[in-house]
């Protein structure tokens, strides 16, 4: 049976919020076994925590935000699929804000980060969540479901109408190896038409074409990483989604899912074991 792990030593990573557009200092800590991944709000009286479970999720607006009293944190899903893909299962995250910095738009910094920090076993089991029976979360036009499999295995399908996308599929065993080769440097997506109705909902106030892949009209303004850069990112949320129900083995399928849908599967996940 394999063993939990934590980071070896502390690590730290600075820079803006993609919602908040806020400055943030964010610092990974070492645990202790049983810890899970806790978020630790250093910028308020008593550093509140909260922890990266489903039935924390109380937000999924353009990213996965975790609240547990006065500890709110959001945009945590592309450090939740860093530390779920190198198999991280104990770490503290200090964070002088409530969101992460963006960094490049992708998970790739914060693996680098942990890369940094080192990972090291613990004297506890993992403690696997094991899909027994199919799960599934369904919109009018689009669906996430998990079925039983003997590794983690997710194939997603995305649908854009932007002359440039159009559909993509992904389909990935994720491992360690193929996370960081495949899926971990795919960044978030965006279009220029979309940014005055966000910035005026208080979002992508630090978005930029730095960290971001901005589409425009039939162009994109960000040289792309892959041909299918979107569903890969796509791909990276689930997997940072879905970390919030644990260290899966399961075959994820999805058509169109977003943060709602994978989040309200975790949940179901959480229930089912």
């Amino acid at each position: 049976m394999p063993r939990q792990s934590t980071i070896a030593t502390s690590a730290a990573i600075t820079g803006i919020g993609l919602h908040s557009g806020s400055s943030v200092s964010l610092e990974l800590r070492p645990a202790k076994t049983g810890t899970g991944i806790v978020f630790v709000r250093a910028d308020l009286p008593g550093k509140p925590r909260v922890k990266a479970t489903a039935t924390n999720v109380t937000g999924t607006q353009r990213a996965t935000t975790l609240e547990d009293g006065e500890a709110k944190v959001f945009t945590v899903e592309h450090l939740l699929a860093a530390f779920s893909a190198l198999g991280v299962d104990n770490c503290e995250v200090e964070m002088t804000a409530a969101e992460p910095p963006v960094t490049d738009g992708s998970a790739l910094p914060f693996v680098r980060l942990i890369q940094e920090a080192g990972i090291v076993e613990q004297n506890a089991d993992c403690q696997y969540t094991i899909i027994t029976e199919a799960l599934t979360v369904r919109m009018p036009d689009k669906f996430i479901a998990i079925l039983p499999y003997d590794g983690f295995r997710i194939s997603f399908t995305s649908v854009n109408p932007h002359p440039l996308i159009g559909i993509q599929y992904g389909d990935y065993e994720i491992t360690s190896n193929s996370f960081i080769q495949e899926v971990a440097s795919a960044r978030t997506i965006g279009f220029m038409h979309e940014v005055e109705a966000l910035k005026a909902q208080g979002l992508a106030l630090g978005g930029s074409t730095e960290n971001v892949v901005v589409y425009d009209g039939d162009k994109v303004l960000t040289p792309l990483r892959f041909s299918d850069e979107l569903v890969r990112h796509k791909i990276l949320d689930v997997i940072g989604d879905l970390a919030l129900a644990g260290r899966i083995r399961g075959h994820v399928i999805a058509v169109k899912s977003s943060h709602a849908l994978n989040t309200a599967l975790a949940k179901q996940i959480l229930a089912s074991v």
